[in-house]
């Protein structure tokens, strides 16, 4: 199919459009986010390969990630120096990878002023006025006039080196997000008496000066744009849809650019920034974005979790914008454009909002809860085209690591038969989505059990596969999952976890629960529960939404002296706690179970050992972590098949985990 040619289903999606002097093909923006495949402020090989695989996948246009137009503005090492000259070579790298695939490339130049601290940099954080952002709690410095003027010299500078790198456009951020330009715009931030703040005019200033200063280094040719707010969300004394349509109205008629980029949210309402899909519906910055497209004379990219080409195409015919924008969802499928593009929706790998890719660049380069390929687009390019001789594969377990493997090991050609022992597909993904706020996660398993059906392999449902079952099958993928812990213990008491140590008094008693049978919806639960959180991850919270939403008084108690840590990095955290407390659930951290007796649970302090009791609790609901169920390999261990444990039954983890080893698994059979 020609780029002339659009499909029928989605005819505005895949039309062409102008964008200043170029030429966009089709609709689809990959908009900027973070990648942390840096290690010395320039891009890496990673990163070309990262924006190529988009670009072949087919997007019009890639803003890539936002560069710090000054060394004051570094919260992680992974951030490209756009000041730096060394960054220009690198440029020229990733725009020699990209524009083969007929993709627009854009640098985004950004400062975060107070969102941030001077750790890595080692310098006074910027801000118009010394107010400490939430997050970080730094207190900035607040910013001289001489240092407004460097500050604009350096976007300048940034925008000089990103164009003699080859790209085809700049965009100037850091009004959005609650950024360093958006501190001046709102009076919430900005409390300056000269003329960079008060007034309307004055806070505009900052951004006048380095729109109409970029401008002028930017080649007639190349393309200009500005990411912006469409509301700042829950901010007291923020901006609103309404100051953000007035800001977008007085920019555009300095007629300067060619396009705005909109967004939403602040390091105050973060959400509104990375909206999962508990927090945020599909669309949900469309009705402000429509506002502010209507207030302006050039294209405007929409995002806010426009996950499917219907709803793509929806944004278009409907005038809410010109482009729409994706992160998540191309990280998740980088083809994205091309199975819309042939009218193949269902075999796009949906983003669940689970937000794994903005967690993991706290630890590391981004990666997908269910995309392995991330970050490793060549690797898996290569890998996929390496001959194989077909081998006949058993998978024991259809959750996440079986489902992977098995179809990776279907689509390398292998005659592949799974055995999952319930009556469906999916494993543990199946209990969280009992949570109203993790229904879309059922998207992960939903998808790889769909595309298993289209191979060729076989699946054998309501079937628990002992060893002869696979005796005959040359390589065995044991993929059984974990079953949950109930002796009690939390991990500061290792002794306690030896398969002959005594469990906590009490935790036998027919009132005690796993999650699992929590979950499933098969046992009947008395009214007062006591959940105890000894992970500090997300599946308490699952269970404490499950319980609370049935009308069950919850209580939750962990030895931990903070909730959810260990998913907090996903930024949902404070939404996971707001639904929870306005349903009346209750959370004691510094105190461990160390008795229960009848409907009385005495609780441990963990720093005095002081103990209290908690009288009138109907139900103890252990929450410890999983046992690896690897029984099966235990007994296939030197029988003949080649067996490979993946997932769970090597160690309870993570989904992304799962995914992770199944395909590898798959790829090396």
């Amino acid at each position: 199919m020609s780029e002339a040619e659009a499909p029928a289903g989605y005819p505005t999606l895949f039309s062409p459009i102008r964008l200043g002097p170029r030429t966009a093909r089709n609709r689809i923006w990959m908009v900027a986010h973070a990648t942390e495949f840096s290690t010395d402020g320039t891009f890496a090989d990673a990163s070309a390969e990262y924006y190529a695989e988009r670009a072949r996948g087919g997007v019009a246009a890639i803003t890539m990630e936002a560069m710090a137009v000054h060394p004051s503005s570094q919260p992680r090492r992974g951030v490209i120096h756009a000041y730096d000259p060394a960054v220009v070579a690198s440029y020229r790298k990733v725009a020699a990878a990209v524009h083969p695939h007929g993709a627009l490339l854009l640098a985004q130049l950004w400062h975060r002023g107070r969102q941030t601290d001077g750790i890595i940099s080692r310098l006074p954080t910027w801000a118009p006025s010394p107010v400490p952002d939430t997050v970080y709690r730094e207190i900035p410095h607040e910013m001289t006039v001489a240092e407004i003027d460097e500050l604009v010299g350096h976007y300048v500078l940034s925008a000089r080196h990103a164009i003699e790198g080859g790209v085809d456009g700049i965009e100037v951020h850091g009004l959005a997000h609650g950024y360093l330009l958006g501190q001046f715009l709102s009076p919430a931030t900005n409390h300056r008496r000269d003329e960079y703040g008060g007034s309307f005019e004055n806070r505009l200033r900052i951004v006048h000066r380095i729109v109409t200063e970029v401008r002028r280094v930017v080649p007639p040719d190349r393309i200009l744009g500005i990411r912006v707010n469409s509301n700042d969300g829950d901010v007291t004394g923020g901006l609103g849809n309404a100051d953000w349509v007035r800001i977008a109205a007085a920019v555009d008629g300095w007629g300067l650019l060619d396009y705005f980029s909109t967004s939403q949210g602040t390091y105050l309402d973060r959400m509104a920034i990375y909206g999962t899909s508990a927090a945020r519906p599909a669309g949900y910055e469309l009705a402000d974005t429509a506002n502010l497209t209507r207030a302006v004379s050039v294209p405007v990219v929409a995002v806010g979790r426009i996950t499917t080409p219907e709803l793509a195409e929806d944004v278009l015919t409907t005038g809410k914008a010109q482009f729409v924008g994706m992160a998540r969802q191309l990280i998740a499928d980088p083809d994205w454009p091309a199975k819309a593009r042939a009218a193949r929706p269902d075999d796009i790998r949906p983003c669940v909002g689970a937000n794994w890719c903005v967690a993991s660049f706290a630890r590391g380069p981004v990666s997908c809860i269910h995309n392995p390929e991330v970050g490793r687009e060549p690797e898996f390019r290569r890998d996929a085209a390496r001959p194989r001789q077909g081998r006949r594969v058993a998978v024991v377990g259809g959750g996440p690591a079986g489902l992977r493997a098995a179809l990776s090991a279907a689509e390398l050609g292998h005659e592949v038969t799974l055995f999952e022992q319930d009556d469906r597909l999916g494993g543990q993904v199946n209990l969280i989505t009992r949570a109203d706020s993790y229904r879309e996660w059922s998207g992960v398993t939903d998808w790889l059990a769909t595309q298993l059906a289209a191979t060729k392999a076989e699946i054998r449902l309501g079937h628990r596969a002992t060893a002869d079952d696979v005796a005959e099958f040359s390589a065995v993928v044991v993929a059984t999952g974990s079953t949950p812990l109930r002796h009690g213990w939390t991990a500061r008491r290792p002794d306690r976890w030896a398969p002959d140590a005594a469990a906590v008094p009490g935790s036998d008693q027919w009132n005690v629960y796993t999650p699992v049978q929590v979950l499933t919806g098969r046992t009947e639960l008395p009214n007062r529960i006591l959940l105890v959180d000894d992970t500090g991850d997300r599946q308490p919270f699952v269970v404490a939404e499950y319980l609370a939403g049935r009308r069950h008084a919850v209580q939750v108690v962990s030895a931990f002296p903070q909730f959810g840590h260990a998913f907090a990095d996903g930024h949902d955290l404070p939404f996971a706690f707001g639904r929870l407390r306005r349903a009346g659930v209750t959370f004691t951290p510094h105190v461990e179970v160390t008795a229960i007796v009848e409907d009385t649970v005495t609780l441990t302090d963990v720093y005095t050992g002081e103990t209290s009791e908690l009288t009138e609790i109907d139900g103890v609901v252990f929450v410890l972590g999983n046992a690896a169920d690897d029984a099966l390999a235990r007994e296939l261990a030197g029988r003949g098949p080649q067996v490979h444990v993946i997932g769970d039954a090597q160690a309870p983890r993570r989904i992304f985990n799962a995914i992770w080893e199944g395909e590898a698994i798959a790829r090396g059979l």
